[in-house]
């Protein structure tokens, strides 16, 4: 935490002053845009079943017993609910922060009268209102949530050696002998945010001997958690070279799949601007497929669509997708894994052909089973995969239930909202906020907690509120089910 104190000195304030300010502005933050309060109080009976222990599953299992009489809540989560704060894991990743403080147990936090089974769902038959475990339970229930989160699927990249896929909870290691070594990083679990570390300051040291060195790093072809992820890692790398005086002998890239930095048009366009003041480059529709470890070669599916045959009929040409495979030498290489639902839940009636759960994206109800909802990363809703995103939907999805329970049509709605603190440099940070309706209009500002402040400009103040708010609004507020 040394970097963060240094930096609250150079703008006059201690630490202690920096917690009361994040006070107000966390607590700005817990009440913008919150969708209407749940119900005081139902007496409305029935069991529910959530699958998932996550933030999203344990959040919603906490407001639901502020909101229920009697509740009846069982929790379905294979692990043993020690988890990670995964926001901070970009933070471990540049040394800033240590990993023991991103690593918690969401079994701490567990509501009281709350059934936890720790095994895994493997069966879903929604038609009989039955879920079943890897043990060999058969689950009843009235009302089923599915807040599973997503898997890394870093299998799908080969020469990294591994052969299966891991959830993006907790510190599940992921199989493989070449990640965290010889150049190779990833923060998208624990122990590989603290190796990105140690391979960062491994790159930083060559550079700032003199040696020429690249820098990769990578967007794969798949929905993501945190979009802003992999940018964040990039311009905290660009910090410490600066920081370390050895900018000027690293080249930085940035390789992602699509053809934009944001899908929002101002925060595109103020990304781009950032890139270039920083001598970042970044070549798109490019996706990771292999790696060679001991060359430090990593192969790219270039992707771009050309003109092929005329339609008369349409009065439009067909589009042809072309492929070429670009080789592009590392020294240090971020890699953003694939990722994708659970294959138990995709593959079952409740899952989807791409693997999401289907709901409406507003009352996040299943589009086919009216007693089914899903929220978190797992759902099927445009946009943004963020802790944000769940602590807006978390509510919605109670209030709906409650709904349900109560023979109602569920009214609550989620408007799309989602926030991405996207990390600039050590100190400064852009508050991507956005929704639907951003999507039209080109511009988060429709969205902003603070509208009179431009949501396109880095800020210290943002800075604050990731580094200092946004873990206890998370531990304390939205797993209490009341953020």
């Amino acid at each position: 935490m040394e970097i963060i104190d240094d930096q609250l000195k150079k703008e006059g304030l201690s630490r202690r002053d920096a917690i009361k300010l994040m006070g107000l502005t966390g607590g700005a933050a817990m009440m913008a845009g919150a969708p209407t309060s749940a119900k005081a109080s139902s007496s409305a009976k029935g069991k529910i079943v959530i699958v998932g222990g996550g933030l999203a599953g344990m959040s919603t299992a906490a407001r639901l017993t502020h909101h229920l009489d009697s509740p009846d809540i069982t929790v379905i989560e294979p692990g043993d609910l020690a988890t990670s704060y995964q926001p901070g894991q970009t933070l471990v990743g540049a040394g800033i922060w240590d990993k023991s403080e991103v690593v918690y147990k969401t079994d701490d936090f567990v509501p009281e009268g709350v059934e936890i089974i720790k095994e895994k769902a493997v069966e879903f038959d929604p038609q009989n209102n039955t879920v079943k475990t890897s043990g060999g339970k058969a689950i009843k229930y009235d009302i089923l949530i599915i807040a599973a989160g997503v898997k890394l699927d870093y299998g799908k990249i080969e020469g990294l050696g591994i052969d299966q896929t891991i959830t993006s909870t907790g510190d599940h290691t992921p199989v493989s002998k070449v990640i965290g070594k010889n150049g190779l990083a990833s923060i998208y679990y624990q122990q590989g945010s603290a190796d990105t570390w140690k391979e960062m300051q491994k790159f930083i040291a060559d550079a700032k001997s003199g040696k020429k060195v690249q820098g990769v790093f990578t967007h794969p072809n798949t929905p993501i958690k945190c979009g802003g992820a992999p940018k964040k890692i990039m311009y905290l790398t660009d910090a410490r070279l600066r920081e370390a005086g050895a900018r000027e002998n690293a080249e930085l890239t940035f390789y992602p799949n699509g053809g934009k930095m944001f899908g929002i048009r101002d925060y595109h366009e103020a990304i781009v601007k950032q890139f270039e003041a920083r001598d970042m480059k970044w070549h798109y529709k490019h996706n990771l497929i292999a790696v060679d470890p001991e060359k430090k070669i990593a192969t790219f599916d270039k992707h771009w669509q050309e003109k092929g045959e005329y339609d008369a009929d349409l009065d439009e040409y067909d589009m042809i997708t072309k492929h070429e495979k670009v080789e592009v030498p590392y020294d240090f290489m971020h890699i953003t894994p694939p990722m994708k639902a659970a294959e138990e839940i995709a593959n079952s009636p409740v899952g989807s052909s791409k693997g999401w759960v289907p709901v409406n994206k507003e009352t996040l109800q299943h589009v086919k089973f009216p007693n089914v909802f899903a929220l978190g990363d797992i759902a099927a809703v445009p946009m943004g995969k963020t802790g944000g995103s769940a602590r807006k939907q978390y509510k919605v999805v109670v209030d709906n239930v409650i709904s349900v329970m109560e023979g109602k049509e569920p009214t609550a709605k989620y408007d799309g909202y989602t926030v991405c603190p996207l990390i600039t440099s050590i100190g400064t940070v852009m508050l991507a906020e956005f929704n639907w309706e951003s999507k039209k209009l080109g511009s988060g500002k429709n969205a902003a907690l603070i509208p009179f402040l431009d949501p396109t400009q880095e800020r210290w103040i943002w800075w604050l509120l990731k580094v200092y708010a946004l873990k206890p609004m998370t531990q304390y507020g939205m797993l209490s089910g009341r953020a």
